[in-house]
């Protein structure tokens, strides 16, 4: 679960992290009055959307403006930028030209920059450990910099049983060219965004760029914090800090009805219970000439009802021309999985091809239900079978 970078900086401001002051605002008057607050004379009024690349992006009604991260010099301008952002669509490399609506912004003090650095914290799967990566090329996506420069990214993984210790954070430093008092402020710095990441049960936090001060101090330009949606559960606050309008609507109808479902951009709706399961389906179906229209994990405990749910949102997907149903049954056993698709099947009154696999518990017993049914269901005998003719009844073979 993403969260905006306003809430990103209060969270980590909480744990000692060091953030500059700013405010958020939904109107131009309120970032007039948020401004108000911090000690000027330099301002940032920022978009606040799930997106980088924020402040090269443009908007749809103003192409060749300024983008959606602006530094300015006066209260008046202040209001000036707010209103050019607010109410309308920004566009980055990462949106796509669909672009997504600014409904608020984040007014900050400004800052006197020496040196843009890159931080982040993740969980290497080559390691099993949090990791701690830093470059000298902040301001950049790290992904061009690893892609480019590889050199220039710095690693430390922290071993979980001991956890970090000083002198990670020293060797970052050291390797990132930092001197003086800017080692120390660098280490409580890191130390602190590594128990934020611990605590908070992050997926990644991403500092980018972290600055360097005129007086050396390390503070965090931007921040971008990433939870594991796993363990939200004992973090109901962090899940009220959830932006519903920055979501596919049918990506959020999923997480309402406990449902593992992105979207993609095929013309073959999922439904599987498994996430390996699933993955080898969207494979399978590449293979044999089409494209999946999602990913979809109903879960190994999923009834009727859960069914439903992921066919009402698989077919509310315009580009959805057949569906496919792939699932081992143990314990959600086949024959409820198949009480669960045709009762769907009746209900949403199902206008695609539809094209069914089970294997496993009561397998003989699901395929006796859905053959008894009276629906136009295509049965499939293995997977490669099920890919084969649901691909065939998208090409109208």
């Amino acid at each position: 679960m993403n969260i905006h970078e306003y809430q990103a900086k209060e969270l980590l401001r909480r744990y000692g992290v060091a953030v500059l002051e700013g405010h958020v605002a939904w109107t131009a008057d309120e970032a007039v009055e948020a401004a108000k607050k911090l000690p000027g004379p330099v301002y940032v009024v920022k978009s606040q959307i799930h997106a980088g690349g924020r402040g090269a992006g443009r908007f749809t009604n103003d192409p060749n403006g300024k983008g959606g991260v602006r530094v300015v010099k006066s209260i008046e301008a202040v209001k000036e930028a707010a209103e050019a952002m607010l109410g309308n669509v920004l566009v980055t490399k990462q949106t796509g030209e669909q672009g997504k609506l600014v409904s608020r912004v984040f007014v900050e003090d400004g800052c006197d920059i020496k040196r843009e650095l890159y931080l982040g914290l993740l969980i290497d799967r080559e390691t099993s450990r949090v990791t701690v990566m830093a470059s000298t090329e902040g301001g950049m996506e790290i992904e061009e910099v690893a892609h480019d420069h590889p050199e220039k990214i710095l690693k430390v993984a922290i071993d979980p049983a001991s956890g970090i210790f000083p002198y990670h954070a020293r060797k970052l430093a050291f390797g990132l060219g930092l001197e003086g008092k800017q080692v120390a402020a660098f280490q409580k710095f890191v130390l602190a965004l590594y128990g934020a990441f611990l605590e908070l049960d992050c997926a990644i936090v991403e500092i980018n760029p972290l600055v360097v001060t005129g007086k050396g101090d390390i503070v965090a330009l931007d921040a971008k914090v990433s939870f594991d949606e796993s363990a939200l559960f004992r973090h109901k606050d962090l899940e009220a800090l959830r932006d519903d309008s920055e979501m596919d609507p049918k990506e959020l109808d999923a997480v309402k009805n406990d449902l593992n479902y992105v979207a993609l951009d095929g013309e073959i709706g999922c439904m599987v219970n498994g996430a390996g399961l699933a993955m080898a389906t969207m494979d399978i179906i590449k293979l044999y000439g089409s494209s999946p229209a999602n990913f979809l994990d109903v879960g190994g405990t999923a009834n009727a009802a859960r069914v439903t749910e992921a066919f009402r949102i698989i077919t509310s997907d315009v580009n959805v021309k057949a569906i496919l149903v792939n699932i081992f049954g143990g314990i959600a056993k086949c024959d409820m999985i198949a009480n669960g698709i045709v009762e769907a099947s009746k209900n949403l009154k199902l206008s695609v091809p539809l094209v069914v696999r089970l294997e496993g518990t009561n397998v003989d017993l699901g395929k006796k239900i859905l053959a008894e049914s009276g629906l136009a269901i295509i049965a499939a005998d293995n997977l490669a079978d099920a890919a084969q003719k649901v691909v065939a009844a998208v090409k109208g073979a």
